[in-house]
């Protein structure tokens, strides 16, 4: 299952032995601690919860308090769990860290998109605008919706203009460049999505894992 939370730090580029250029995603990543253990038994499902990134004390209600006393962790910014049907064995209090991936495989990355806000046709799906000439008033508006006297009205689902980003996504089989386990960093190859400081949910990728 091998997955862990992270940080989105920035991109810059690193240099092959071959003296190619990769563009790279700097990502810092961990320690997370395992704060429950899920089970078939008790939750329906197998699987984990882990947290990341320490909370101030005084941030932090008394129930959730007892529950990071349970793992013997301090209390943490964020909690999300990771599905483990492979039967991999954690116990609670478990420290996940970078050291646990191997460079050169396989990731797949979830986060956050960037918010565009409020965005029209041409940026949101890519339409093409009208004349800029000749008296045209037509430049940067929707063309025909309703298609004249039949069917005289708009379909559900046509492109407009509406609110753009800030969408779950996923990205599949992102190479892991490098590790540097003393300073919590994984470089892996090209863009995630998410502005600098999101968060990052990283895994093994489900697919494409034995293409190299």
């Amino acid at each position: 299952m091998k997955a862990i939370l992270g940080k989105k730090i920035g991109m810059t580029q690193i240099f092959e032995e071959s003296g190619e250029v990769i563009p790279v995603t700097v990502i810092e990543a961990g320690p997370e601690v395992v704060t429950q253990i899920k089970t078939v038994e008790t939750d329906g499902y197998n699987g984990i919860q882990v947290g990341f990134e320490d909370q101030k004390p005084q941030r932090v209600n008394k129930p959730m308090t007892g529950h990071f006393e349970k793992s013997g962790s301090a209390p943490k910014k964020y909690l999300t769990e990771f599905r483990n049907d492979e039967g991999e064995e954690y116990e609670l209090g478990q420290v996940i860290t970078v050291a646990d991936f191997e460079e050169g495989k396989k990731l797949d990355i979830t986060g956050v998109s960037k918010g565009k806000g409020t965005q029209g046709n041409i940026k949101r799906h890519g339409q093409h605008r009208g004349p800029m000439t000749h008296g045209s008033k037509h430049k940067r508006l929707a063309g025909g919706l309703a298609g004249a006297t039949y069917p005289s009205r708009v379909f559900p689902g046509h492109k407009g203009p509406g609110r753009m980003g800030r969408d779950t996504v996923t990205v599949q089989n992102v190479k892991l460049v490098k590790v540097d386990a003393d300073r919590n960093i994984m470089l892996v190859k090209g863009a995630v999505p998410g502005g600098k400081g999101s968060l990052l949910k990283i895994r093994y990728a489900v697919k494409g894992q034995d293409d190299e």
